[in-house]
């Protein structure tokens, strides 16, 4: 069976909205569209490249769809070529017009969809997408997050975590990767079980 990756791009306080450009999502009065852009270089670029190896469909809430569809297909580019090459799959609960080639609706039935996806392909990358990731996680229907988490602060906008989200273990799959600009990326699994608890004592924690 395939995985579903979570790819995001964050704040420091878990603000994922519009990091692309400023006209990307306004929504909620949002003034910090592009915040992302002052802050890349060569790592991030080579490390998100990395991170695209093993894509061979890419899965969408509408609104990345319509700004994906609206860019990729006049870039050029590793990641260009392989996102314009995929198939897109867009999870939305209305018919929507589906412009960029390769691209289908997934159906209302976002489980039995998402089950049908993974005997199908081996990398479901899932990037921006906040309304749909809060689905995802709600309902643990993913494998893998991946954090770009960026040392600003926002205050305001569409978070990573917002209601919704079910307790959950996450195990780190490798040691994290930091920036020359102070970005830094962790990946995670989806693990078994809810958190433990304890008490914190003098020879370490007591569980």
């Amino acid at each position: 069976m395939g995985l579903i990756h979570i790819d995001l791009f964050t704040t420091l306080d878990g603000v994922a909205q519009a990091p692309g450009g400023p006209d990307e999502d306004a929504g909620g009065g949002f003034t910090f569209g592009g915040w992302q852009a002052p802050l890349m270089d060569s790592v991030v670029g080579g490390q998100v490249e990395a991170g695209m190896q093993d894509l061979d469909a890419l899965l969408l809430g509408r609104r990345t769809y319509e700004i994906f569809a609206a860019y990729w297909p006049q870039q050029k580019g590793t990641i260009a070529e392989l996102f314009n090459r995929v198939p897109k799959y867009v999870a939305s609960r209305q018919p929507h017009a589906l412009p960029w080639d390769n691209s289908m609706q997934l159906g209302p039935d976002i489980a039995a969809g998402l089950h049908e996806l993974r005997a199908r392909h081996e990398g479901l990358h899932v990037i921006g997408s906040l309304d749909f990731v809060q689905t995802l996680f709600a309902d643990r229907l993913f494998d893998r997050l991946t954090l770009w988490v960026y040392p600003i602060l926002l205050g305001s906008g569409k978070k990573v975590f917002a209601e919704g989200v079910v307790p959950a273990n996450l195990t780190l799959l490798e040691p994290v990767i930091a920036s020359p600009k102070g970005a830094v990326l962790q990946r995670y699994e989806l693990a078994a079980g809810t958190p433990g608890v304890g008490v914190m004592g003098n020879g370490g924690p007591e569980v």
